[in-house]
Formats: structure tokens, C-alpha cells, sequence
């Protein structure tokens, strides 16, 4: 069959879930047997997030081909279990630096450089990349941001030329939300209204309205919200607020989301799709009654979603080891000597999380002390690696001045340090070390117990790795190196043998959990944390 496109925009607010519904309807699609990838276009100039502070769009996702992407791509990962690349999220940097680069080569012949068409153009070119591969039978585009925003129109305007390009292959849906005013008690339609004009003014006219909510939309508003935006009743869905958002492909399929889209596209289909699966993880969920209770420590625990992955590769986890989570999200920079026995109590589980930078990295180490000498499950990823190594030099060595150079460029003892690749770089962006690399784990370690083989591939985020120079004196002092990169002997896992569960790698695991396939290092992390809560 033809590669179909459906085209998922956003309006009234951000924030509003296009990932969320763009992975439901990929899940769903690819549940009916067709090949299905998504696609983030973001409208902003960074040529992609990987220099962006987390504050602003949350976790920098990391793909398999080294591409810091948006951490959109993580739900399409996680709802799919289909891979992404650099090919899946591509910004106006990227869209911008190409036609510039092709305007320098004199590849438009002296013409005059323009929005429309050199810039839509090649915004569509990238659109269709994927599919032209000639792999996928759907291709879902997101497009970021709202409605109305500048920085959004030329993906706008490209979209409307490809509806017309592609006819009956293609489909747009449309996310927009109905707020609830609790003084009127009343639900107000003109902001969709409003946002779907605005969309028809610049002329797409959305072939589906979901309608994010907080309460049930009666069907007569819904049939009202169709007549006004020339959209047939049976395509006005609504995705009202649920408990999990491993729930809404469900709720999408209750309202026929993918046999409209189907329909529209002209695609022919029978039967349901096999969401066995799913509704067997979304079984062990609801019936989970006991809880896990895991501290993750880190500085940027005020917005949750920039430890996204690593939440969501939890959550998987504790509902795989029959529990509820319960996370706790723990301010480092807080943290010191003299509080952080009470901060941690109780907890099951704490995991030190990745980062970059000095600002809370001396309540990390004071967190791994505490859970070494207290011998608590934990779980280092990148940064919170790097932590334990220092804070086993620092306590177990004996070299109080133990620090990375990331940190303290003059320490006496560079336990962990810049990786010689890295120091004839001076450009920030796309210039770490991404993507995944190999990892050769040492027989009957805790870590080739949980993977249940010794060679495994993960993908990485950093420029600092632990000196060699001090691997013998780590090992012979209790801290086990098991984990090593073939190629360049970097060290990647360090474990502490005779704990119950202490472990860190330098890669992030957390990229490639899924809900169908989660990380084992995870499942067996919350398994050590169970078996531990039962002790107490």
C-alpha cells in the first residue's frame, strides 16, 4: 500500500499530550498489523535539544543513532517498541541549516532564498523522508507547538500543500482543549472553536477534533463543536483525563480513533487490533495493591518530566514486580550529611540520577553514602555513576579531594575525567559521546545476573568517564568494574558486590524500557527494593 501521512497539531494551550495521542494512535495502528512511525517537527531555532537546559522541554531523549531528540520520541518508543533515529525529530535549526547550507553551495541557482517555497520545501522533503524508505505504512507527523505561534507557520503551511500533494493519503487530526469554568459549571466550546478557525484560516481543515478534557463532554456539545468546525460527529472525540497515560490507547480505540483515521485515509481493515499485551500489563497495574517506595535524587526534581524516562522506566518496572510506585522526588542541592538519614527513610529504593554540573552533586554523594553504609538498594545512571566512583574514593579510599574534573578541573585525584576523545572538542552541540555503543559484562555480576547475558548494547550521554588510572585501586578496595566498552576499555557498569543492590552505569538504560519490553537493570532494581521492603 501507499505510505499514508496523518498530521497531529495542537491548539488554545501547550502541554496538551500530542505525543501521548500520536503514541496511542501509532499503538493502536501497529496492534491492526501495519508498519507505523511518528515524527516530531519542533518549531524552535536550537538545531536540536541537547544544549537546552531540561527546565525548558524536560529530558533530552537520546535515539540509537546518537541524535539528541525531544523527549516526545520517548513516548513513541515506549508506546510502540519501534525504535527511533535522527530522522524522527527534526527542528527549524535543522530545516534552516539545510537551506542555508544549500543556498551557500548555489544549489538554487542565484534565486532569492524564501519561506515559500525553499523553506517548505524542504520542510516537506523531511516530511516525507521516512516515508519515500518505502518501510512504513503510516507515518505520523507531530507538529510542535500551538496553533497561532509564528514560529509554527511555515510547518502549517507546508502541511496544507501536502494535503493537497498526497489527497486521500493523508489526515489531519487536530488536539485542542475544552476547559471547564467550576464557577459557571460549565464546559466552554468557543476556545476549540477558536483554535480550529484559526486553523482553516490558514487553510487545513482538521479531518479529526480530539478534545483534551478534565470533564465528560456530552455528546450533544460534541455534535455542536462538530457543526461548527465542519467535522463529522463521529470524528469529534474527546480524551478526558485518566489515571495513567498507558490507559488512553484504550480509550481511543472505545471511540473508534483509528478506524476513523482509517476510514479517512481510505485504508482497508478488518477486525480489532491485538492489544492483548497492553491490556495485560494495564491487568497487573490495576491489580497491584502494595506499593514500592523509590527516592530519586537529583536537581532537577522540580519538573518532573526532565527524568521522564527514568519515571516511566520505573513505573514499568514496579507494575512488572506486581507494586504501585511511589516516587519520591528529591532535591540534592538539600541534601547533606546531617539530614540525609532523615530525607531517605523508609525509602525502598533510591536511584541518583543523570546530570551535568556542579549544583547538587555534593547531596548525591552524601545520598550514596548513607544508602552504601545502610546498605539501601542503588541505582546510578551517568552522573549518579560517576557519584558513587567519587564517593567510594572519597569514604572507602581515603582521598578526600576524590572529584571529576567536569566538577574541579584541578584535582589532586581526577577519579573521573574527561574522555581523551572529548578534549580537542570545543563545540557544545551533538559533540558528547551518543548513541549506542557496546558493553561487555563480567560473568555472574549482578548486572549479567539482571540482563541474563554478558554482551549488551546502550545508548550514552556523556563526556566524562572513570580514570583507568584508578580501576585497580577501586577493585582491590571492594568496588567491582563489570562492565566494560570493547573498543575503548572505558569503564560502564561498577557494582559493589556482597550489597544488596548497588549498581551504576554510565550509559542510560532507562531510553530503552518499554512497556512491553522494560529494562531489565530496572526490573531488577525494583524486584532488590521489594525483596528489601520485605525485610524491614
Amino acid at each position: 500500500m501507499e505510505t499514508k501521512y496523518i498530521f497531529v497539531t495542537g491548539g488554545v494551550v501547550s502541554s496538551l499530550g500530542k505525543g501521548i495521542i500520536s503514541s496511542s494512535l501509532a499503538c493502536l495502528l501497529k496492534a491492526r498489523g501495519f508498519k507505523v512511525t511518528i515524527q516530531k517537527f519542533d518549531p524552535y531555532i536550537n538545531i536540536d535539544p541537547g544544549t537546552l537546559n531540561p527546565y525548558e522541554h524536560g529530558e533530552c531523549y537520546v535515539t540509537v543513532d546518537g541524535h539528541e531528540a525531544d523527549l516526545d520520541l520517548g513516548h513513541y518508543e515506549r508506546f510502540t517498541n519501534i525504535q527511533t533515529t535522527r530522522a524522527n525529530n527534526i527542528t527549524s535549526g535543522r530545516i534552516y541549516q539545510s537551506v542555508i547550507n544549500k543556498e551557500r553551495r548555489g544549489d538554487y541557482l542565484g534565486k532569492t532564498v524564501q519561506v515559500i517555497p525553499h523553506i517548505t520545501d524542504e520542510i516537506k522533503r523531511n516530511i516525507k523522508l521516512l516515508g519515500n524508505t518505502g518501510k512504513f505504512d503510516f507515518v505520523i507527523t507531530e507538529i510542535g507547538g500551538t496553533v497561532g505561534d509564528i514560529e509554527s507557520l511555515p510547518y502549517l503551511e507546508s502541511v496544507r500543500q501536502l494535503r493537497w500533494e498526497l489527497g486521500d493519503n493523508c489526515a489531519c487530526v487536530h488536539l485542542t482543549y475544552v476547559p471547564y469554568v467550576s464557577a459557571a459549571k460549565e464546559l466552554k466550546t468557543k476556545p476549540t472553536q477558536h483554535s480550529v478557525k484559526k486553523l482553516q484560516e490558514l487553510g487545513i481543515q482538521p479531518d479529526v477534533l480530539v478534545l483534551r478534557t478534565e470533564q465528560n463532554i456530552p455528546v450533544e456539545m460534541r455534535r455542536k463543536i462538530a457543526l461548527f468546525c465542519n467535522v463529522a460527529p463521529d470524528a469529534v472525540i474527546q480524551s478526558i483525563d485518566v489515571p495513567t497515560i498507558y490507559e488512553v490507547p484504550i480509550k481511543m480505540h472505545e471511540q473508534h480513533f483509528d478506524e476513523i483515521v482509517l476510514r479517512k485515509t481510505r485504508t482497508s481493515f478488518e477486525g480489532e487490533p491485538d492489544m492483548t499485551q497492553w491490556m495485560q500489563f494495564l491487568h497487573k497495574m490495576n491489580a497491584a495493591e502494595k506499593q514500592v517506595h523509590i527516592g530519586l535524587v537529583g536537581k532537577y526534581v522540580e519538573l518532573p518530566d526532565a527524568y521522564k524516562s527514568i519515571n516511566e522506566a520505573l513505573l514499568q518496572s514496579a507494575i512488572y514486580n506486581d507494586r504501585k510506585l511511589d516516587l519520591k522526588f528529591i532535591q540534592s542541592e538539600k541534601l547533606n550529611d546531617s539530614n540525609v538519614g532523615e530525607v531517605l527513610a523508609g525509602l525502598d529504593g533510591v536511584l541518583i540520577a543523570p546530570g551535568f554540573g556542579q549544583r547538587g552533586v555534593e547531596g548525591k554523594f552524601s545520598a550514596i553514602k548513607w544508602c552504601r553504609e545502610n546498605d539501601v538498594p542503588t541505582f546510578g545512571i551517568c552522573l549518579g555513576m560517576q557519584s558513587m566512583v567519587i564517593e567510594f574514593a572519597r569514604n572507602v579510599l581515603s582521598l578526600p579531594e576524590a572529584n571529576s574534573t567536569e566538577m574541579n578541573p584541578t584535582t589532586p585525584d581526577n577519579v573521573i575525567d574527561l574522555m581523551e576523545e572529548q578534549k580537542t572538542i570545543s563545540t557544545m552541540g551533538g559533540s558528547m559521546r551518543l548513541g549506542s555503543y557496546d558493553c561487555q559484562i563480567a560473568a555472574n555480576s549482578l548486572a549479567a545476573k539482571a540482563y541474563g547475558k554478558t554482551l549488551v548494547s546502550e545508548r550514552h550521554r556523556h563526556r566524562f568517564d572513570l580514570n583507568n588510572d584508578y580501576r585497580k585501586r577501586l577493585e582491590e578496595n571492594g568496588m567491582a568494574c563489570v562492565g566494560i566498552n570493547p573498543d575503548t576499555d572505558l569503564v560502564e557498569v561498577v557494582e559493589i558486590p556482597g550489597k544488596r543492590w548497588f549498581l551504576g552505569v554510565q550509559y542510560h538504560p532507562e531510553y530503552s524500557s518499554t512497556v512491553l519490553n522494560p529494562h531489565p537493570l530496572f526490573i531488577d532494581f525494583v524486584k532488590a527494593a521489594v525483596e528489601y521492603s520485605e525485610t524491614k
